[in-house]
């Protein structure tokens, strides 16, 4: 089956601190964005790869990508005002394809068994999310008035979320609420149920400084032990 990637990046970085967007920071001398392409690249170089940018930031990334020497083949696409409207002017300009992953673009320590693993869930059942389970004490209500709730009942959803293209496509078409936070939310909200497959812990998403600081030291030590 014919498989593609849509990377969503048009997060800023005001949350790190920083006037850089976070998808463009440096991280071990390469930016957040480059790193998410490449997980994608060695999972399979044959892929297709749409990345969603803000307009104003396209011409930034193509001199990152001159400065980087980054040539891996990829399209452009310009995003929308919301996370909705940049997915579905991704899936607009993908190529034909059988299954397609949609990724944050800050998200660079996506393992490939959990790239593997969504996709083979996906061309059984339709929809896979990756998951982790809660480690943490849960509790519901306001700062006077809570209760703790069942942790086993509820997972964190990481990303790449990964569908046959024909029902994420039908699902978009069908659908016109913009505040959709993921993807899986659209496609359920179209009747199509969505499986939930294992993800990789340190698939993190890249939001605060210690995220990167997080992720730097796991791309150290995966260097200090690659052969």
């Amino acid at each position: 089956m014919k498989k593609s990637v849509i990377i969503v990046a048009g997060g800023s970085g005001s949350r790190m601190g920083s006037e850089i967007p976070k998808q463009f920071i440096l991280l071990e001398n390469r930016p957040v964005l480059m790193w998410t392409i490449l997980c994608f690249v060695q999972y399979d170089p044959t892929m297709p790869v749409v990345i969603v940018l803000p307009e104003s930031q396209i011409s930034y990334w193509r001199e990152l990508c001159i400065s980087q020497g980054f040539d891996h083949p990829h399209l452009v696409v310009k995003g929308g005002d919301t996370r909705y409207q940049s997915v579905k002017n991704g899936l607009e300009a993908l190529e034909e394809s059988d299954l397609v992953a949609v990724h944050d673009g800050v998200r660079p320590l996506v393992s490939r068994d959990t790239i593997e693993n969504c996709f083979n869930q996906a061309a059984r059942s339709g929809a896979a999310i990756p998951v982790l389970p809660l480690n943490e004490t849960l509790r519901t209500g306001t700062m006077e008035h809570s209760k703790t709730v069942d942790r086993n009942l509820f997972y964190t959803v990481q990303t790449p979320q990964i569908f046959q293209t024909s029902i994420l496509k039908k699902a978009y078409s069908h659908t016109r609420r913009t505040t959709f936070t993921d993807d899986a939310s659209v496609v359920e909200a179209s009747g199509f149920p969505v499986i939930m497959v294992p993800g990789n812990p340190e698939n993190i998403k890249i939001t605060h400084p210690w995220d990167l600081w997080i992720a730097a030291a796991y791309l150290k030590k995966r260097e200090d032990t690659s052969p």
